[in-house]
C-alpha cells in the first residue's frame, strides 16, 4: 500500500482516480486546488502525487516547482496529468522534475500501470543508494544520505535524477541506450518517447554544472558516464 495524493479539480476524474487507486490498495488523499498541497504534504508525506496542471487557484507547474525545490519533498515522485499535450509542455514538466507525464483523456489501466512502475522503482531505490560515498573528479556521491556534491557544493537532485546518475555512474564507460535507461531507471518499456531520457539527462547535466561533462552523449545510441576522470586542469 502507498500513500497517493491526487490533485485534480475535475470531480468526475478525481472520483475515477480515487476509486481505482483505492481498489489497488492505496491510501488516497485528494485536493481540488493547488494551494493546500504543501500543507497536505507536510501533514502526511505521500509516496506519489498525481498532479493536474490546470488548477483553479494556481498552476500545477508552480506546485511541482515548489515541491521539487524543497529538500524534504524533492524525492516525492510526481505524475503530471493534464490536457496539455504539446511537446514544450512535456519538456517543461520534466525539467521541473516530474517523473512522468500523462495526457488527458487517458486509459485508466495505463495510468495505474505507470503508478505501479513508479512505486516499484521507488521501493527499489532504497537499497540502490545504500552504499558508501564515492568521489570521481569534481563529483562526490554519498548514497547513504543521499547527497551529491560538485566541487564541495551540494546539488539538489530529484529521486529520479539521483537514480539516473547512479545508474550511469555504476555502468561507467559502458554505453546505455535510451531504451535500457527507460527500463532500468523509469521502470517502463515499450514505445516510449526518447525525449523523456534526453530531457532528464539535459537537466541532470545542468545541475551537475562542471561535472556534467562526465555524462557523454553517444550519438544515435544513448549515453555513457566517462570511464576515467578527465584532465580538468585550467
Amino acid at each position: 500500500m502507498a500513500r497517493v495524493l491526487v490533485v485534480e479539480d475535475e470531480q468526475d476524474l478525481q472520483d475515477v482516480m480515487d476509486y481505482n487507486l483505492r481498489a489497488a490498495g492505496h491510501d488516497v488523499s485528494v485536493s481540488a486546488r493547488g494551494g493546500p498541497v504543501q500543507a497536505l504534504v507536510q501533514q502526511s508525506p505521500p509516496d506519489l502525487i498525481l498532479l493536474d496542471l490546470m488548477l483553479p487557484d494556481m498552476s500545477g507547474l508552480d506546485v511541482c516547482r515548489t515541491l521539487k525545490s524543497h529538500p524534504q519533498w524533492r524525492t516525492i515522485p510526481i505524475i503530471m496529468v493534464t490536457a496539455r499535450d504539446a511537446e514544450v509542455d512535456r519538456i517543461v514538466g520534466f525539467e521541473l522534475g516530474a517523473d512522468d507525464y500523462v495526457v488527458k483523456p487517458f486509459s485508466v489501466r495505463e495510468l495505474m500501470l505507470r503508478v505501479q512502475a513508479i512505486l516499484r522503482r521507488k521501493r527499489a531505490e532504497a537499497p540502490a543508494v545504500a552504499a558508501g560515498p564515492v568521489t570521481f573528479g569534481r563529483l562526490s556521491l554519498e548514497r547513504d544520505v543521499p547527497r551529491v556534491l560538485v566541487d564541495g557544493q551540494e546539488v539538489l537532485l530529484t529521486a529520479l535524477e539521483l537514480k539516473l546518475l547512479c545508474t550511469l555512474y555504476d555502468r561507467r564507460d559502458r554505453v546505455q541506450s535510451r531504451s535500457v535507461l527507460l527500463d532500468d531507471v523509469w521502470g517502463v518499456s515499450g514505445d516510449n518517447t526518447t525525449r523523456t531520457v534526453d530531457t532528464h539527462v539535459k537537466r541532470l547535466r545542468e545541475k551537475l554544472a562542471a561535472a556534467g561533462d562526465y555524462i557523454e552523449t553517444v550519438r544515435g545510441i544513448g549515453y555513457r558516464f566517462s570511464g576515467s576522470v578527465p584532465d580538468e586542469r585550467s
